[in-house]
Order: structure tokens, then sequence, then C-alpha cells
């Protein structure tokens, strides 16, 4: 028992990985217990075109987001200088002229997005959801700070405050009006707290305004990478939403929202394990320079995908099970709707620990190369599979998608000196047997998807 405790104490780069692994699932798991809890309320509080029109609304402020992304956080996080004051106040001054310029962009699409999706009350929404980008703006850097010395305990506390501030305003205003709005307010009440709570909270210095010529230089440089990679992760990330809400009635795009929900836990719970934790590792621990990092790394990676590919197996197998369980019947197909992209997402599963070797390494390019063949697999097997096979074929259509991306990711994984393909094998092979275990379960329930709900 001594030598486990002592393995968590000192400043060793294994010691700090070790709490920061068990403060980022904690938190994690604790947030989605939350989240699960207020969307189990929320949806005997509102109706599926609520969810729907708020799964669209948040489609275009996470691509106005990403479209805009110049890489501020990462640039923190791997380089030299994400400690210097000067550093950090040129980062968040530009991080604040962006906010400012998203809330501008999304009072333009409004109108514009209303009439393509047909959706007069987007004309609304988007301006006011808009304000959300402008107060993340003024986040402080702080934020990234911890996170690059892997200091997680007190930033988890933090996002599991600002977390219960927005859904306690979310059911509020749900029980109070029934109202998409109580939605709205809860991201705007959302944003305001976690400003509020790492501003007085995290330790450091406030961020002030300033630009400094030779900060500027290197986070626009590194960052240009980064925008292109986040460009094309928007349409990788969003895309299923994108052409789906344009496919599907609003109240059904709304039950594809709660199964997507359900069954993104554990690829969350990855990519969240990749920004928290692994660019730091590969940056102190490059698999390149030595058999010791590489085996050290080896080891992780084999932890995080047991760990994720049996969280996918769960979902995989009981997401009708889970939906029939926890929600009403006017939700009952966002059960095969989890499991399909439970199994869809299996193939990412076993490269995910690969995707921020490059950006670790300040070789954001690579990065963004991966990035622009997955969006672009990810358009053409959803834009394929919903023409020929309504839902059910946009749903198989992201699987085959990713399937297809996996020689980049090895292409990526080579480079950084991080490829593992004992690893890989295995894992393919327990994600073709879970994906059959999952059809063996559900296939009655998976085959009831069809061009029926299509608009």
């Amino acid at each position: 028992m001594n030598s486990i405790v002592a393995r968590f104490r000192g400043g060793s780069l294994s010691a700090r990985a070790l709490r920061s692994t068990m403060f980022t699932v904690g938190g994690f798991g604790t947030s989605q217990v939350i989240r699960l809890a207020s969307n189990l309320i929320l949806t005997r509080l509102l109706f599926p075109e609520a969810f729907g029109m708020m799964a669209l609304t948040m489609v275009f402020m996470q691509g106005l987001q990403m479209f805009s992304d110049v890489g501020v956080a990462p640039a923190i996080q791997q380089s030299k200088r994400g400690d210097d004051p000067e550093f950090l106040n040129t980062a968040w001054t530009i991080q604040v002229i962006r906010g400012v310029c998203l809330w501008l962009a999304a009072c333009a699409l409004a109108w514009p997005v209303s009439q393509v999706y047909g959706e007069p009350m987007l004309l609304l929404l988007m301006p006011v959801m808009g304000l959300t980008l402008v107060i993340q703006g003024f986040n402080p850097t702080k934020m990234e700070t911890a996170n690059r010395h892997l200091m997680l305990g007190r930033v988890t506390a933090l996002d599991i405050v600002t977390q219960l501030a927005g859904i306690i305003t979310a059911v509020l205003f749900a029980w109070m009006f029934h109202s998409v709005w109580a939605l709205v307010m809860s991201g705007l009440v959302s944003s305001l707290v976690q400003f509020w709570v790492n501003t007085a909270f995290l330790p450091g210095p406030r961020n002030r305004f300033r630009w400094e010529k030779q900060a500027a230089h290197e986070l626009i440089n590194f960052g240009k990478w980064i925008f292109l990679s986040t460009l094309v992760g928007f349409l990788y990330h969003q895309g299923d939403k994108l052409i789906l809400g344009r496919f599907l009635d609003i109240d059904v795009f709304g039950v594809y929202n709660i199964g997507f929900f359900l069954a993104s836990f554990p690829l969350l719970l990855g990519l969240m394990i990749l920004r928290k934790l692994l660019i730091p590792i590969y940056r102190e621990t490059p698999p390149k320079e030595s058999a010791e990092n590489y085996a050290k790394l080896r080891k992780m990676r084999l932890l995080v995908s047991v760990a994720l590919m049996g969280l996918q197996a769960f979902f995989a197998l009981t997401g009708v099970f889970l939906v029939e369980l926890l929600y009403d019947p006017r939700y009952e197909m966002a059960g095969a709707v989890a499991v399909m992209i439970a199994i869809a997402q299996l193939p990412v599963i076993v490269g995910l620990t690969y995707d921020q070797a490059a950006v670790a390494a300040g070789d954001s390019r690579d990065f963004f190369v991966l990035q622009s063949a997955r969006a672009v697999l990810m358009v053409a097997g959803l834009a394929t599979g919903v023409m020929l096979g309504g839902l059910l074929g946009a749903l198989i259509g992201q699987g085959i998608a990713m399937i297809l991306a996996y020689p980049v990711v090895v292409w990526l994984a080579r480079r950084a000196g991080a490829w593992d393909p004992l690893h890989d094998v295995v894992f393919a092979g327990v994600a073709v047997l879970i994906a059959l275990a999952a059809f063996a379960v559900n296939g009655q329930e998976i085959l009831t998807l069809g061009a029926s709900v299509m608009r």
C-alpha cells in the first residue's frame, strides 16, 4: 500500500501523470454523471425539438470557434515560453480579440443559417449564444498553465462547479418556461461562472492586454496549422450534425443527439486525456529520443486503450437497454443510434493515443494532414451513406470512414516515433469482436433505422 501511495507523491513526471490521470478520469466521470442526470431531467421537461434546435445552434457555435482557432492552448502547453508572462498576455490578447470577432460572425450568419435549415428561431438563438464566445475569450491563461504542468486537481473541481451552475440554470428555466431558451441561458451562465472561478481561484497573475511581437509571431506561426487543423476538424467532429440536421426532421435530429450523447462518452474521455495528459508527456519524454521513453509511452498507451475499449464495448452492447431504461418512449430510437455510433468509433479508439504526438513536438502541420484526411473521409462517408441508406447508412458510413483514415494515423505515428503495430493489431481484433457482439445483441433495433425518418 505504501508503495502505491508513494507513486502518487512527488514532482516526477510519472507521479504527476498518475495524479493527473486520476483527476482527469475522476472529474470526467463525475461530469458525465451530472450531465446524464440533467439530461434525464431536461428530456422530461422539454421536447425533442428543443434538443434538435440547440444541437443545430451549437454546431455553428463550435464551428465558429474551430474555424478561428489559432492554437493558443496547445501553443502554451508545448512552447518553451509557456510560463513567460509576456507570452501569456500576448496569447490572452489574441484570444480576447478572437472572441469578439466570433460573436460578430455569429450575428452575421444567423439569417442565412436559419434559411438553409428552415428554422426561423435560429435567427435569435445564434446571436445570443454567440455571447458565450465573447465571455470565453476572456478566460485566463492560468487554465492552460495548470494543464501544462499537470496540476489538474483544482482545475477539475472548478470545471465541476461551472457545470453545476449551468445545469441548475437549465433545469430551473426549463421547469419555469419549457423552452429551448433554458439551454441557451445555461450556456451563458456556465461561461460567466467558468470565467469567474478560474480567474479567482487558480494561482498566478491576472492577464493584461499586451502585444509582444516575438510572442505573437511564435503563436501565429504555430497556430496557422492548428487553425487549418481545427478548420477541417470541424467537418470531422461536426459533419454528422451538419449533414443530418439538413436531412432529419428536427425532433428526430434531437433524438439522434441523445444517442450520440450516450455513445460518445469513451471518445470524449479519450480526447480529454490526450489534451490534458498526453501532450505534456509526449513533450517531456519524446518516444524518438530513447527506447526507455518509447516503453513508458507504450505502457501508458496500453492502459488508456484497454480502458477506452472496455467503455466502448459497454455502450455498443447496452445502448438500446440504457435508452429504454432511462428515457421515455419518445427517445426510443436513440438506443440503436447509440449502438451504431459506439461501433463506428471503435477504429478511432485503436489509434487515438497517437493523435497528439506531432502537436507535442511542435509539428502542427502533420496533425493538420491527419485531420484533413479524417474530415474528407467523414463527410464523404456520411453524405454517401445518408443518400444510399438514410440514417442507418450515414452511421455505417461514419465507421467506414474511420477505418479508411487508419493509414494516415500510422503515417503520423511513425513520423513521431510512436507507432506500436502490435498494439493496433490486438485492439483491432478486439474491436471486430465487439462489433459482432453488438450486432448479435441489438440487430433488430439497428435494422429499424432507415429512410423513413428522413425529410
